[in-house]
């Protein structure tokens, strides 16, 4: 494992280098990985650069490569974003960008293991998301895990010619700590 920060059963997350930056930017600008993004139009290098640099100097920012424990694979990016250490919340994201690679179970292990961070380390209380209702993969993957609906955003963003709602789904560390108890 290449400087590993939280480790899960089949994948560990790391903090995003530079050297990443041209692998995150082929994923990102990938029309079907940027579907499921805020995302509307091509990303260069240096953003992708900056991006990584601002988040490693922001402490209400945390951007870590997903990698895969047993080749060191980098197949993805996952954060918690605008983190808010007065009213204990921050969002979530997540984007697993080699396509081979769903399917495997890794979204639901690296939603578990940035939820257990954002609860038990940093002690935050609530970890929210969006997510269109589009993206039927990313709502069971989060429901799994213990997000709920809060509400929807209204034809919220344009796509593929159409608009289409967002979802607001969020867990509360109560809603944790509960489902960790009953875990056997």
């Amino acid at each position: 494992m290449k400087n590993p920060f939280l480790i899960g059963n089949t994948i560990y997350l790391r903090p995003l280098e530079r050297e990443d930056a041209p692998q995150c930017l082929a994923w990102f600008n990938h029309p079907e990985i940027a579907r499921s993004l805020r995302i509307y139009w091509p990303i260069n290098l240096r953003a992708e650069e900056e991006f990584i640099d601002k988040a490693l100097q922001n402490e209400h920012e945390l951007a870590l490569g997903i990698a895969i424990r047993d080749t060191d694979r980098l197949i993805g990016g996952t954060g918690l974003h605008q983190i808010d250490f007065k009213d204990r919340r921050a969002g979530f994201g997540i984007s697993i960008g080699e396509k081979e690679e769903w399917g495997k179970g890794y979204g639901t292990e690296v939603t578990r293991l940035m939820v257990q961070y954002a609860f038990e380390t940093l002690n935050l209380h609530r970890v929210w998301l969006h997510v269109y209702e589009y993206n039927q993969r990313g709502i069971r993957t989060y429901e799994k895990v213990g997000f709920q609906k809060e509400g929807i955003l209204r034809q919220d963003t344009y796509r593929e010619r159409r608009y289409w709602d967002t979802i607001v789904m969020a867990i509360l560390r109560e809603e944790w700590d509960a489902r960790k108890a009953e875990a056997p």
